[in-house]
């Protein structure tokens, strides 16, 4: 994560780092009531639990009084052990069903806080700019939303039960223990106090693990999808043992953290266990000795002995239940850290309308100058300026690190420019919210994006709202429709992740389809013929044609013939505009164009060997 993103605030790894799951828990307050109800109600059943057994011991076995021996006693005691079982099987009763409507309420509310988290930062990642992208890797956000969620899910669906059940019965049980047995709980008191103080020390050595744990996982899920979305490159180079042992070593490391984490909080659990047994056999001698001097009965010393399992059973469990929060109040912090961050292109306060003009969307940049984030000492752009009439056609052309790709980056505002303006329509572009701004544009870019559905709704993407038949047609502009019904499905198929079923002027084909079909005013061309064959290249170049004549189109192109017929052909070298003309003029001219130009009409062999 980007230093400069995170908050500081939650950087620590405190687990008031949690409290950043308020507004998620907020919309459930009525949830979280109904859940703290069957919570108290079946700690009371719990509690409940020891005065029925008293009560048995005392009354119905005739523990402490000796009883008599006669039938007619033997009789009636029969019945009071009756009448306090039953007693037992309801608090029984209610102790299940009570903890059940518990179980699902906490459960309901754990996965739907988790799913909301996991919206969340989905959602407010999706709005960051690709300079969010340029300092934080996509397997780094995915363990943030997948394994780190579900850390949270544990605590909120699980866990944060646990803990409010054991404080609840912990000082239901302290209560009842002071009220019946002073001289005990002041003692048990004591046990207690020596079991808190390590478990905090410990506490904050099993926080810091649980973090950098989280960190190393994460590390592991960065390289998992790099390298899966370059296996082809992977293979062909032979390096599947190198990554594979680069992941293997990710992975060892992970697992060492985890180690540690473990090892420190196997020797808490070893510590607190221990001190619980010696606080509980501690309370049952004392109560023995009671018993045997007769201050005391049988039932008030087995009510004694439960009310003591309950309270140091609850400090266990709260122990434990501790170290699931530090957890993930380490899981917490990376979830809020990514919700802290703020994408450098910011929406306008108060949005200017985008007026429409005739023809297409008329462009003015003036005086522009930008450096890439990664690259603050090296400009993509120089005081660049150029002005484009609605309907025009405009193609940018130059070598590779010229600024023609920049150029259509701050069009779409995925950057801001340092220093210049860029209008459309006479508005300057950061007073237009993004969504109206890209809304009128239509990109193919050079690498074409297949999304892992159908066909169908591949082009679709484009307009979401449209009809089969308006898909259909925008596929045929593309002349992407014959290939498409010769699949199995037709439009139906699956076309794989990133369109692996597609070879790449298929999938050039399909972006090219989703473009027509969002029919935007501004038309953004990124090498849109570079993977077609020659005779694609022909067809789709004629329906490209067509398409720019009713708006307006910027077009990058590699291969200098497919620019000729441009309005203009802006020629670019190190980010500055260095000559504007027709294909016939700056070819007249010589220079950089007429060059490049030689190099591609002249000696065709060389052409691959220049990027443009």
């Amino acid at each position: 994560m980007p230093k400069n993103q995170a908050n500081p605030a939650i950087k620590t790894g405190n687990p008031r780092s949690l409290s950043g799951l308020m507004p998620f828990l907020r919309p459930y307050r009525g949830r979280i009531l109904i859940a703290l109800l069957f919570l108290l109600l079946a700690a009371m059943a719990t509690l409940a639990f020891p005065l029925a057994l008293r009560g048995l011991v005392d009354q119905g076995m005739g523990g402490g009084s000796g009883g008599s021996s006669s039938g007619s006693n033997n009789g009636e005691r029969l019945m009071a052990m009756r009448e306090h079982f039953l007693a037992l099987f309801a608090v029984g009763a209610a102790l299940g069903l009570f903890s059940a409507a518990r179980f699902y309420s906490v459960t309901w509310l754990g996965e739907r806080v988790t799913a909301d988290l996991r919206n969340a930062v989905y959602g407010h990642v999706l709005k960051q700019s690709p300079e969010f992208f340029e300092t934080t890797q996509t397997g780094e956000v995915l363990s943030r939303i997948t394994t780190d969620t579900t850390v949270v899910q544990t605590v909120v669906g699980s866990s944060f039960s646990m803990g409010l059940r054991s404080t609840v019965m912990g000082i239901g049980a302290m209560g009842m223990l002071i009220a019946t047995n002073p001289v005990v709980m002041t003692q048990v008191l004591g046990i207690l106090v020596f079991v808190l103080l390590p478990a905090i020390f410990f506490g904050r050595r099993v926080r810091k693990l649980s973090r950098s744990a989280q960190d190393r996982v994460a590390d592991t899920s960065a390289i998992a999808a790099e390298v899966l979305n370059a296996v082809p490159v992977v293979q062909s180079y032979t390096q599947e043992a190198a990554e594979t042992r680069r992941f293997a070593l990710a992975s060892e490391n992970a697992f060492d953290t985890a180690r540690k984490r473990a090892l420190v909080r196997s020797g808490l659990v070893a510590f607190i266990i221990t001190a619980t047994f010696g606080a509980l056999l501690w309370g049952l001698y004392q109560g023995t000795q009671a018993v045997l001097a007769g201050n005391i009965t049988a039932g008030h010393l087995g009510q004694t002995i439960v009310y003591v399992i309950l309270l140091v059973s609850s400090v266990a469990v709260l122990a434990e239940v501790y170290g699931d929060v530090l957890r993930a109040a380490g899981a917490t912090e990376r979830l809020m850290e990514l919700l802290a961050s703020q994408s450098a292109v910011a929406e306008p306060q108060a949005p200017l309308a985008l007026p429409t003009v005739a023809g297409g969307t008329g462009l003015s940049l003036q005086g522009v100058s930008f450096n890439y984030p990664s690259r603050p000492t090296q400009a993509a752009l120089q005081d660049f300026d150029l002005d484009i009439k609605p309907g025009e056609t405009i193609a940018l052309v130059g070598p590779s690190g010229a600024g023609k790709s920049t150029v259509f980056h701050l069009l779409l505002r995925f950057y801001d420019a340092q220093t210049g303006s860029i209008r459309l329509n006479g508005v300057p572009s950061d007073q237009i919210s993004l969504t109206t701004l890209r809304a009128g544009v239509g990109l193919v870019p050079q690498d074409s994006v297949i999304f892992s559905t159908s066909a169908l709704e591949n082009i679709r993407y484009g307009r979401p709202e449209a009809s089969d038949a308006e898909v259909i047609k925008a596929a045929e502009a593309a002349f992407a429709d014959e290939f498409i019904r010769r699949l199995p499905e037709g439009y139906s198929t699956f076309l794989g992740e990133r369109g692996v079923r597609l070879s790449g002027g298929q999938r050039q084909r399909i972006s090219i389809a989703r473009a027509m079909l969002k029919n935007p005013p501004l038309l953004l061309l990124d090498e849109a013929t570079s993977a077609l064959d020659a005779e694609s290249e022909r067809m789709v170049q004629a329906a490209l044609e067509a398409a720019m004549q009713h708006r307006t189109t910027l077009v990058i192109a590699h291969r200098l013939a497919t620019v000729q017929r441009a309005d203009r052909i802006v020629v670019m070298e190190h980010g500055r505009i260095v000559d504007i003309g027709t294909h016939a003029e700056l070819t007249a001219r010589g220079g950089l164009y007429a060059r490049l130009a030689a190099l591609q009409f002249d000696l065709q062999p060389a052409a691959d060997t220049i990027a443009i």
